[in-house]
């Protein structure tokens, strides 16, 4: 008897070769839970705000909220069942009726330094460029090297890699784990270890979003969670959400879950460079948003308060 290809669930998913990569990854979880081929789990491209602007940083016009917003439009309207985020791209706080309900096994978060004329930050000419519009990555490369220009560089990591090689500027920093899901991880000068460069909050994680009211798809979802790595995102959003940054400040966040514990750490940058604040939590992972809650009260009494508002 032939397998049924009737479309089970719809995924939306912004059509960037690494966004299309992710999306799917979670089709084949989800078709492997369900014993369906993934022909049944239908992708829904849908272009973001943030795909249509490539002429400015996101943070003048919006954040990375760009990133999420007409997908989120799609979930609530009905004409997707669930959407795939890199999690770090989504927002603070969710519209209404929308949760983060699962999340895959979280990639390698760190972040590593790319340039094709010195093997590390510190190698770079006197007043080199570093092609960025990440205010985190700005912001500790500053305080590594404050001669160092930053210049924009948008586009997906294709992009990037080809606006590097052409010129635009001496070096960039992106993701590991999204090199990592293309294939593209040989360019790579040097991965930077996290004492040195924490990563942002939910980097190198897959978040998969769904309707609160849709029992029958968070039920599903559920069976491809990966619930060391939704913990260690609940703690890192947590600590956001008590900062309410703006889409320009400079924050890290990371958390690690080891049995039953999950360690945290916390980072508020400035963009200049000059001396940043950090705090360092850790308690039962039963209290992962209670410790990522403290960690973001003791960065938000500490910091510089010019930072918020």
């Amino acid at each position: 008897m032939a397998q049924s290809t009737a479309t089970i669930l719809r995924i939306g998913t912004r059509g960037s070769p690494l966004a299309l990569v992710q999306a799917r990854m979670v089709a084949a979880r989800l078709a492997l839970a369900l014993g369906l081929s993934v022909e049944a789990i239908e992708l829904n491209i849908i272009r973001t705000s943030g795909d249509a602007i490539q002429d400015r940083p996101l943070a003048d016009v919006g954040g990375k909220g760009l990133f999420t917003k007409e997908i989120e439009e799609a979930l609530l309207d009905g004409r997707i069942d669930l959407a795939v985020h890199s999690a770090k791209d989504m927002p603070t706080v969710l519209p209404a009726g929308l949760m983060l309900a699962a999340c895959l096994e979280r990639e390698d978060p760190r972040d590593v330094f790319i340039s094709l004329k010195a093997a590390t930050l510190a190698d770079l000419p006197q007043a080199a460029t570093l092609g960025t519009t990440s205010p985190r990555r700005q912001a500790i490369a500053k305080r590594m090297r404050p001669d160092l220009r930053i210049v924009p560089l948008r586009g997906n990591v294709e992009t990037r890699l080809r606006k590097l090689a052409d010129g635009e500027c001496d070096a960039t920093i992106l993701a590991l784990a999204g090199l990592k899901r293309l294939g593209l991880e040989a360019h790579a000068t040097k991965i930077m270890t996290q004492d040195e460069f924490l990563p942002a909050a939910g980097q190198g994680a897959i978040g998969i979003e769904a309707r609160q009211n849709d029992t029958r798809t968070r039920g599903i979802l559920a069976r491809i969670d990966h619930a060391d790595t939704s913990t260690a995102l609940a703690c890192e959003r947590a600590f956001l959400a008590v900062l309410d940054g703006s889409c320009k400040t400079p924050i890290g966040g990371h958390a690690e879950v080891s049995g039953d514990t999950i360690h945290f750490r916390g980072l508020l940058a400035h963009p200049d460079g000059n001396p940043s604040c950090e705090h360092s939590n850790r308690g039962p992972r039963a209290d992962a948003i209670k410790i990522g809650t403290q960690a973001g009260h003791a960065v938000r009494r500490d910091g510089d308060p010019r930072l918020f508002g």
